[in-house]
C-alpha cells in the first residue's frame, strides 16, 4: 500500500500564463508543493501535464520522489476536470486499489509537510479527506437573505466561529473508491483544518500579488531565522501546550488536553542537543505530571515574573537570551518574548503578543501541535 501524491499541471491557463511555473517568491510555483511533499510521508509524487517545458523544470529540482506522467491533450483542455485526469492516470498505471491517492493543487502554494502528514493521519480514521479553512466572512443570497448568520444579532468577528469553506489544498481516498465514484472525495468525510490564510488559492492575477505577500509573511520569513544558536527550547503551558480550556468533571477534578505531537517535538529537541521545559504562572500538579513524562529537562511552576526566571537560568546555564527559544500566547509571556533570541506564538495568541516585533506567528492554535509546528522550523 502506497501513498501516491497526484500534482495536475497543464501548460495552459487563460488569466495567468503559464502559472504554474511562473515564479512565486523566487521559485516556479509548481515548486513549493513538491519541496514539501519531498519531505514528508508519500511515497511518490506525480505531476501530470501536456507541456514539455513544465516537464523539465520539474526535473531540473531533481527530487527523488517525482516522476512525470505525460497527459493526454483530450484532459488537458480549459473544459477539462481534474477528475478526468486523475482517472486517466490511475487507469493507465499500476496502482493497487488500496493505494492511498493524494490530489495535491499547486494553486494553493502554502500547503507545509505537517499539514500533508497530518492529513493522511486523519486518512486512517476516514474514507476521504478535505483540507479546509475557517472564513468569518458573512454571506448573502442573491435576494437579499443572509446565509450564515442572523442580521438582528450581528456577531463580532472575535466570537463568530466562521464556516469551513475548502482551500483547494488537497483531498485524499483510496484509489478504489475514485474509480468506483469518479471522484477526489467520497464516503466518510474528513476535515483537515489548515490556516486562515491558506484560503487564497491562485486564480487571479489580483490573488498572486496577495499569496505572494502572505507566503512571505507567514513562511518566507520563518525560514529565513537562524535557529543555529539556540541552546535552550521553552514552551508556556496553557493556550500553547493545551487549547486554554478549563475542563471539570461533575466532582470539580479539573483536567487539560495536551497534544501528542507538541511531546514528540520536545523529544527530537532533546536528541539534537537542546534542552526544553515548560514556564508556567499556574501551580498544577497535572503540569508536573506531563513535565514527568515527557521527562522535561526544565520545569518551571508557579512563575510571576517569566524574564527573571530565564535570567537566572541563562546564568547557571552559561548562555545568553540569545540563545533561548520561546513560544506563549498571553501577556504575561510579552517581556519574555520580547527579550529572547527567537520569540514564537500560536495563531490565536493575544494581539499584544502577536505586535511583538519579529515574533514568529505560527499557524495552528495552541493544543493543536503548534509547539511541534516550531520545532519543525527550528531542526529544519
Amino acid at each position: 500500500m502506497s501513498v501516491i501524491a497526484f500534482i495536475p499541471a497543464r501548460g495552459g491557463s487563460k488569466s495567468i500564463p503559464e502559472k504554474n511555473i511562473k515564479p512565486f517568491c523566487g521559485k516556479p510555483l509548481i515548486y513549493w508543493n513538491l519541496h514539501e511533499l519531498q519531505k514528508s510521508d508519500v511515497n511518490e509524487i506525480v505531476v501530470a501535464t501536456d507541456s514539455d517545458k513544465i516537464k523539465s523544470i520539474v526535473e531540473s529540482f531533481n527530487f527523488s520522489k517525482v516522476m512525470i506522467y505525460e497527459r493526454s491533450s483530450e484532459n488537458s483542455q480549459d473544459t477539462s476536470s481534474t477528475e478526468s485526469v486523475m482517472l486517466e492516470y490511475i487507469n493507465s498505471s499500476d496502482l493497487s486499489d488500496s493505494d492511498t491517492f493524494m490530489l495535491v493543487q499547486a494553486t494553493s502554494p502554502f500547503t507545509q509537510t505537517i499539514h500533508f502528514n497530518e492529513g493522511l493521519e486523519l486518512f486512517k480514521n476516514h474514507d476521504s479527506i478535505l483540507s479546509c479553512c475557517i472564513s468569518k466572512k458573512f454571506a448573502w443570497k442573491e435576494d437579499g437573505q443572509a446565509l450564515n448568520y442572523d442580521i438582528y444579532n450581528r456577531p463580532r468577528r472575535q466570537d463568530y466561529k466562521g464556516d469551513l469553506i475548502e482551500n483547494g489544498a488537497f483531498y485524499i481516498s483510496l484509489v478504489s473508491d475514485i474509480k468506483e465514484t469518479e471522484n477526489r472525495i467520497s464516503g466518510k468525510i474528513g476535515i483537515y483544518q489548515m490556516p486562515e490564510y491558506s484560503c487564497t488559492e491562485i486564480d487571479e492575477i489580483e490573488d498572486w500579488i496577495v499569496a505572494e505577500s502572505l507566503m512571505e509573511r507567514f513562511f518566507l520569513n520563518q525560514k529565513k531565522r537562524d535557529f543555529s544558536q539556540i541552546k535552550i527550547f521553552l514552551s508556556d503551558v496553557d493556550g500553547v501546550l493545551t487549547d486554554a480550556g478549563m475542563y471539570y468533571t461533575e466532582n470539580g477534578d479539573e483536567f487539560k488536553k495536551f497534544c501528542t505531537y507538541d511531546g514528540m517535538g520536545m523529544q527530537l529537541l532533546q536528541k539534537s542537543g537542546i534542552k526544553v521545559g515548560i514556564l508556567t504562572s499556574e501551580d498544577k500538579e497535572l503540569n508536573r505530571r506531563r513535565s514527568q513524562k515527557l521527562k522535561l529537562d526544565f520545569d518551571f511552576h508557579g512563575a510571576k515574573d517569566k524574564l527573571k526566571i530565564v535570567k537566572d537560568l541563562c546564568k547557571s546555564e552559561n548562555i545568553t537570551l540569545n540563545e533561548v527559544a520561546y513560544i506563549g500566547d498571553d501577556v504575561n509571556c510579552f517581556e519574555l518574548l520580547s527579550n529572547v533570541g527567537i520569540a514564537a506564538c500560536p495563531e490565536n495568541a493575544m494581539k499584544k503578543i502577536k505586535s511583538i516585533p519579529n515574533i514568529i506567528q505560527l499557524s495552528k492554535k495552541g493544543g493543536e501541535g503548534v509547539v511541534r509546528e516550531l520545532v519543525e522550523l527550528i531542526l529544519s
